[in-house]
């Protein structure tokens, strides 16, 4: 699933080529995604303005004056600027055509993301309302962890995975930012202390900020607009490394799985 590095790369990507760009019209192929696509969004966003792009957790915003395309690329989706007489391929869903003959073409061969729109802030929509804070931007800190994960019993590894606490924070780069914590990602969230707590916030937003760099990660399927791999992949330390070396110590990495959920680390870095 593309998590939040890869989101924030297609962010990148596609706002030069959208914002202040006018909707001619909104093809749709299949609408059966993970919700169908509404009626309203071929209704009301033709004829729009796109103002400005944005992200919150691992939804895109696409914002007018009059409304929001909320989109979520799902588990294998992907959004392309091509010229508007590209003919679609097999896994082509929905179109998002420009005044300047170009088009935003979401591909998505699992139909598991969703465009949906919304006439209001789409930040007070059901599926973002309750998003915790983005781990990128000023208010998520070592003191924040702590103050949410005081009285938690879950395990850190999946207490930073959910949204309702950090937004957007995925399964590789939760293992990698535990890694270089040096926490085990079994230990109770509400056990870390508040030095345990910086090390983690340090490392997460240090994490997706050199997987944004490196335009994401690529592990199957993900592609950037132009069609280009993530090579945060060339940087895992533990992801998808069982008994190889860990980069520090020279250990085996270990894997267990967690909430269903492939977990990787090292025994001896990483404590409880």
């Amino acid at each position: 699933m593309p998590e939040l590095p890869e989101v924030e790369t297609t962010r990148r990507g596609i706002a030069p080529h959208v914002e202040g760009k006018k909707v001619v019209r909104v093809i749709v192929r299949h609408g059966k995604l993970r919700r169908p696509v509404p009626p309203d969004l071929l209704r009301e966003f033709p004829g729009r303005t796109i103002g400005r792009v944005e992200r919150r957790g691992k939804y895109l915003l696409l914002r007018t004056d009059g409304g929001s395309v909320i989109l979520h690329l799902g588990m294998s989706g992907h959004l392309a600027i091509v010229p508007s007489a590209t003919p679609p391929e097999k896994h082509d869903h929905l179109d998002i055509c420009l005044t300047d003959g170009m088009t935003l073409r979401l591909t998505d061969p699992r139909r598991f993301g969703l465009a949906l729109w919304t006439g209001e802030d789409p930040l007070v929509h059901p599926l973002l309302a309750e998003i915790g804070p983005e781990p990128l931007e000023e208010g998520f800190d070592g003191a924040y962890l702590f103050r949410a994960s005081r009285g938690r019993t879950v395990a850190v590894k999946q207490f930073i995975m959910d949204g309702r606490m950090v937004a957007g924070v995925g399964n590789i780069y939760a293992n990698e930012a535990l890694f270089r914590a040096g926490i085990h990602p079994e230990k109770k969230a509400g056990t870390m202390s508040m030095e345990r707590c910086r090390r983690l916030a340090r490392a997460i937003r240090e994490v997706l900020a050199e997987a944004i760099a490196a335009g994401g990660t690529t592990l199957r399927v993900f592609r950037d607009v132009e069609g280009k791999p993530g090579y945060f992949a060339l940087s895992l330390a533990v992801y998808g490394r069982t008994g190889k070396p860990c980069p520090r110590c020279g250990a085996p990495v270990r894997a267990t799985r967690q909430g269903g959920r492939s977990t990787y680390f090292c025994g001896v870095c990483q404590k409880r």
